[in-house]
């Protein structure tokens, strides 16, 4: 899943190649994708893409004052074209959601992979009208640590949970989640209104870290290549059975029924493994 730090390159990435250019055509081959009715699609055609912005996971392209928001969940990605056939495509059951035309031929993709479909677009006359954007918490890179700590004394719940619930901290997903918590050397399973005042500091310190570091690997980057920078910089997230860069102990995974956690048992449990949450009750 596309979060915070590809989102945001995903933001300069298209201020540096599309804002300026006028949008010829907007193509939806996925009915689903799309969200609203009103403004339609076409009103977009004819108009200046003026500005590119992200709020939390959304990415929000301003088309001189109508917004195109698209949200790109597990799956979605955004590809760059250039030399974009004239032909609408056909709508069918590949992975092209949406296609948008620049002036001059060029252009870009909206793509999601897989059976479940979760891509979302929007087009709105302010992003506030998007309901995922109107519920986000703080950013996770904006707020600071006296509000970041109080988040999580106020969160009646497990680490894992809090990190990835936008409603309490925007732009942070599995991934990074997984990744903010073994920097942190902390239990996915702990509960946020259990941490000690030196275990919330260390976490912000790691939530703080993770992004920053997978920003600086990211911005810059093509659209092509973000994803393998992403998988490149993981240092337990989708590394089960390979051993933890810090210590060495092998990365354990717990499962749930549509996705999965990864985690280093030394630097994070105790040396405890985790028992399957299918299995037998989750060790705090």
């Amino acid at each position: 899943m596309p979060e915070l730090p590809e989102v945001e390159a995903l933001t300069a990435f298209l201020r540096e190649s599309a804002v300026g250019s006028v949008v010829t055509r907007v193509d939806l081959a996925a009915v689903q994708a799309i969200k609203t009715f009103d403004p339609p699609l076409s009103a977009l055609g004819g108009l200046e893409l003026t500005g590119v912005a992200r709020h939390g996971k959304f990415l929000d392209l301003d088309v001189s004052g109508l917004h195109l928001v698209a949200h790109l969940a597990r799956a979605g990605w955004l590809h760059w074209r250039t030399g974009l056939p004239p032909a609408p495509p056909k709508p069918g059951r590949g992975p092209l959601a949406l296609r948008v035309h620049l002036e001059g031929g060029d252009g870009f993709d909206l793509t999601e992979q897989g059976t479940r479909k979760g891509l979302a677009v929007y087009v709105v006359r302010s992003p506030a009208e998007v309901p995922g954007i109107a519920r986000l918490g703080p950013d996770a890179l904006a707020v600071d640590r006296d509000a970041f700590v109080a988040l999580m004394a106020g969160r009646s719940g497990q680490l894992k949970g809090a990190l990835t619930d936008q409603t309490l901290l925007a732009g942070i997903g599995n991934a990074y989640s997984d990744e903010i918590l073994h920097t942190a050397r902390l239990s996915p399973f702990k509960m946020a209104d259990k941490l000690t005042d030196e275990e919330a500091l260390r976490l912000y310190d790691a939530v703080r870290e993770v992004l920053t570091a997978a920003l600086a690997r990211q911005v810059g980057q093509r659209a092509a290549t973000m994803k393998g920078e992403k998988r490149s910089g993981l240092r337990v997230h989708a590394r089960t059975g390979l051993p933890c860069p810090v210590c060495g102990d092998t990365v354990r995974e717990v499962s749930f029924a549509d996705t999965s956690l990864q985690y280093c048992p030394t630097c994070q449990t105790g040396g405890k493994p985790l028992a399957d949450r299918r299995m037998s009750k989750l060790l705090r």
